[in-house]
């Protein structure tokens, strides 16, 4: 009960805007912090009424937005001298041709989906700086990824708080739970997906010296 009080407590304040906000962007470029469960904890209390639901979205998404940009400008400062320098011909070489290539041509699917998989976000994001890809494009297509995000995320907490009107933490495990089930989804069907393609070097495969590096968009 003393831990419900203080959710409750926490939950109320207005600083709990703020705190959502930094998580998110924290999350952006340092995948251990929880913006998930942060969000969806207060999309739970948003069923009674405070905090705020469309405000928990907003400053959810504008947070993860900004912290894909730091994520992103990390990348882009030191990520692509690192990747420039890998030698040609090896497995780490023939990784990030492959990851140039899926970013060049799916960009804004990939960033879309990876913002619902801890971690894998930021990989995603540091990538694209690291491989100069264009700014405006990456600029539109996280901020689909980052609203769609906070939609979601505060969505699932509150639909948890709705159905244990009464019982906050168990709706908290209900949305904790619907989560983990949707990011389990999406690992499954990349997993598959990769487990198609050709790979490198083999028959039907594409080389890794054949793949040109995406043009900086200034």
């Amino acid at each position: 009960m003393d831990l419900l009080d203080l959710l409750h407590e926490t939950m109320s304040s207005p600083w709990v805007y703020l705190a959502i906000f930094a998580i998110a962007v924290l999350d952006g470029f340092f995948p251990v912090v929880p913006s998930e469960t942060a969000v969806i904890t207060a999309g739970v209390f948003a069923a009674s009424g405070a905090p705020y639901l469309p405000a928990v979205i907003l400053v959810a998404a504008a947070g993860a937005l900004v912290g894909d940009h730091v994520s992103y400008a990390i990348g882009r400062g030191g990520g692509a001298r690192l990747l420039d320098r890998l030698p040609p011909g090896g497995r780490r070489r023939a990784a990030v041709d492959r990851a140039r290539r899926g970013i060049a041509t799916r960009g804004g699917l990939i960033l879309t989906v990876a913002r619902y998989v801890p971690g894998g976000r930021t990989a995603v994001t540091l990538t694209m700086g690291a491989v100069h890809y264009p700014r405006r494009r990456f600029l539109a297509f996280d901020a689909l990824a980052a609203g769609s995000w906070g939609l979601y995320s505060a969505l699932v907490g509150y639909l948890g708080g709705l159905a244990f009107e009464q019982d906050p933490l168990r709706g908290l495990l209900l949305g904790l739970g619907l989560a983990l089930t949707v990011t389990v989804v999406v690992e499954v069907v990349r997993w598959l997906r990769n487990r198609r393609r050709p790979v490198p070097g083999e028959p039907g495969g594409v080389s890794a010296g054949a793949v040109s590096r995406p043009a900086d968009a200034r």
